[in-house]
């Protein structure tokens, strides 16, 4: 599979302190990457600059084998539709329905008739299996689980091939975040897309990566397979996996599959 994120010498620092250095990474189009780490080690923060909300220090990122800040303003427009966010928390617009937050991308766009955008609307939230009733709720009304289906129909509102998950089980009791990760394994499957995540959660971990990376020491410490990666002799990958709870949480997950 050729890859569709080439990470390559990347290097983010916030004033004088180093975030992420010297940073080597591919993902290969149609895989499942989970990225994982201690608190503050910059996972999220390499998931934002794949979404391109950060500059890097130095090195780069190729997109879809492009760099990704190169091109005119249409050509950056254009290479930013075909990636979706879902943000930890939604990140719903409070003052705008169901209907309108997924809405919103698709009139952004500036040339869809509203009845196109209409039926895209709806049909993006049957995927993600919320009602048409449900589409005039205001994100005040809706459950954790519900703001987090609402986001991610309106991360899929422009048919990306790359999604991007910052955290897509935080939040949820262990049976909403059960049915969230089989929705994302159906839809990936169902929409040929290559998906990226940062997660803590190991039952996620587990149920819905292909491969993982872990980040610590400000690089990607070991990237493979999950199965090899709890083999790899190193201090916080003893104490991040082969926990007793951790091993309870990937049993779990092999009992899932």
């Amino acid at each position: 599979m050729s890859a569709l994120i080439e990470i390559r010498g990347l290097g983010i620092r916030f004033g004088p302190r180093w975030i992420l250095r010297r940073v080597d990474l591919e993902v290969a189009r149609g895989e499942l990457l989970a990225l994982v780490g201690g608190s503050g080690c910059g996972k999220t923060t390499l998931l934002r600059q794949i979404v391109g909300l950060l500059l890097p220090t130095e090195g780069g990122i190729q997109l879809f084998g492009e760099p990704q800040h190169a091109g005119d303003r249409d050509t950056r427009q254009d290479r930013q539709r075909r990636l979706g966010m879902l943000f930890q928390q939604g990140a719903l617009f409070s003052a705008l329905n169901v209907f309108d937050n997924v809405a919103f991308p698709l009139r952004e766009l500036g040339f869809l008739p509203e009845a196109e955008i209409r039926d895209l609307v709806f049909t993006k939230l049957a995927m993600v299996e919320i009602s048409h009733d449900a589409a005039w709720r205001m994100p005040a009304e809706l459950s954790g689980g519900m703001i987090k289906r609402v986001a991610l129909a309106r991360a899929l509102a422009l048919d990306p091939e790359l999604l991007l998950l910052d955290e897509p089980t935080a939040g949820l009791d262990p049976d909403r975040a059960g049915a969230f990760v089989e929705l994302i394994r159906a839809l990936h499957s169902a929409l040929n897309l290559t998906v990226v995540f940062v997660t803590h959660d190991l039952d996620t971990l587990s149920a819905l990566a292909s491969r993982v990376a872990v980040v610590a020491e400000r690089r990607i410490l070991a990237v493979g397979p999950l199965d090899q990666i709890v083999h790899v002799q190193h201090p916080f990958i003893e104490r991040f996996f082969l926990s007793e709870r951790s091993l309870h949480a990937l049993r779990r997950g092999k009992q899932s599959d």
